[in-house]
């Protein structure tokens, strides 16, 4: 497993310095079902904008 997952969406209520996610877990879809062929296909669903 990943030791850090970096993020560089700073307006995320999970973003930390450095460029770190610190969200418990990460949750992320294809827009093709259940397979991707490349990472453009993808969406991180983690996200939540920080107020």
């Amino acid at each position: 497993m990943a030791k850090d997952v970096l993020c560089e969406v700073n307006n995320c209520k999970y973003w930390a310095s450095g460029n770190k996610c610190n969200a418990e877990s990460i949750y992320v879809v294809s827009h093709k079902g259940k397979q991707a062929d490349k990472s453009e296909e993808t969406d991180c669903k983690t996200f939540v904008p920080e107020l």
